[in-house]
């Protein structure tokens, strides 16, 4: 504490002196560079980045760019410090908080960096193929990692000792495990949804807990937004432990359903109309080829069942409704055109005459 106060006299009559002028002019010197040199200079780079054949460049500068204005103030304002008249244990003071801001200063570069351009470069240059819901993940881990060595390395600067701070950790892992094991389920969940990747961001996936489409995916939970544009937060060790269906992955959609004819149909027309059924089917764009099924399968109390069984080339919901109704529309001509009608409900009434007795 006395260190402290006579470190606060010293600079309160450095304030009466001449020096603070000076101190204000080069910290009013650093700001105006720093304007000329992100308005005209920096904006300049960026410029000609633009006109690269690649894009990483630019994305580097603009995640640069505000991190460089807030040091070039920094800068000013250290030197300004540096040119007072302080103490040894003022101008130690103002060291080690210019180094921690400088430490600062790289790791906010850094998780500005930590983006999605810079693993997707990555993945292109060493030609992996990275999926969508892995660049999320992984950068969140990056920025994780940066903010965490950036405060372990001010941490050290301040002389704090970091690795006992570290092995007192180790002492409580076991309650903190305990305590923090629905998340660290939530995680592990989280890496088993990525490396098996039963899903991607923008997929419409079906579970017993939820059914929409992903639109992110985090450490501890997945968001799902329904077809009611609800957004659904799911954790991950729930979607681990859960059958997922992935309609967006499908191949092609499958129509299958049974057509009733009245039953009074003959049989030469019931023949003409499942082989006009099936030539449609074989030829409609909309239809997949390889599995096309029409045939006469039962005989019902009231109708004549014939058993349609396709699949359409699309899986888009709106789109398979389309061809669906297409189909629709395409056999209902084709059995009115052969004079074939659908089958009806049959209901019988039976009328009985009273006793003339129970008149009475």
């Amino acid at each position: 504490m006395p260190e402290i106060l006579n470190a606060f006299q010293n600079f309160l009559s450095v304030l009466l002196g001449k020096e603070i002028y000076v101190a204000v002019i080069i910290l009013a010197l650093f700001l105006a560079a720093r304007k000329i040199f992100i308005k005209y200079i920096f904006s300049a780079f960026i410029k000609l980045s633009r006109k690269t054949k690649t894009d990483f460049d630019t994305n580097l500068l603009e995640a640069l760019e505000h991190p460089l204005g807030v040091f070039v103030v920094i800068l000013g304002a250290y030197f300004s410090l540096r040119y007072l008249p302080l103490t040894a244990y003022q101008d130690m003071l103002v060291l080690k908080t210019f180094r921690a801001i400088v430490i600062v200063f790289v790791a906010w570069c850094l998780y500005n960096i930590a983006g999605s351009f810079l693993f997707t470069k990555l993945a292109r240059k060493l030609e992996i193929e990275v999926d969508e819901i892995l660049i999320p993940f992984l950068i969140k881990v990056v920025r994780v990692i940066i903010i965490v060595l950036a405060i372990s390395i001010i941490a050290d600067e301040w002389g704090y000792n970091v690795s006992g701070f570290v092995a007192g950790l180790g002492l409580g892992g076991l309650a903190i495990a305990l305590a923090a094991k629905d998340a660290l389920g939530n995680i592990f969940g989280g890496i088993v949804i990525i490396t098996d990747k039963p899903f991607s961001i923008g997929d419409w996936i079906f579970t017993p807990s939820v059914e929409g489409t992903v639109e992110d995916i985090s450490f501890r939970s997945t968001k799902v937004r329904t077809f009611a544009q609800a957004l659904v937060t799911v954790p991950n060790s729930t979607l681990a432990n859960e059958p997922i269906t992935n309609w967006t992955r499908m191949g092609k959609r499958r129509v299958s359903f049974h057509l009733g004819v009245a039953n009074t149909t003959p049989g030469e027309k019931l023949r003409k109309c499942v082989h006009k059924i099936k030539v449609m089917l074989e030829s409609h764009p909309g239809i997949h080829k390889d599995t096309i099924f029409a045939r006469f399968e039962k005989f019902e109390e009231n109708s004549l069942e014939i058993m349609l069984y396709f699949f359409t080339v699309t899986t888009i919901w709106g789109e398979f409704l389309e061809v669906k109704e297409d189909v629709n529309f395409k056999i209902m001509e084709i059995l009115e055109n052969e004079g074939v009608a659908l089958a009806l409900p049959r209901i019988s009434v039976r009328m009985e005459t009273p006793h003339p007795g129970s008149l009475e």
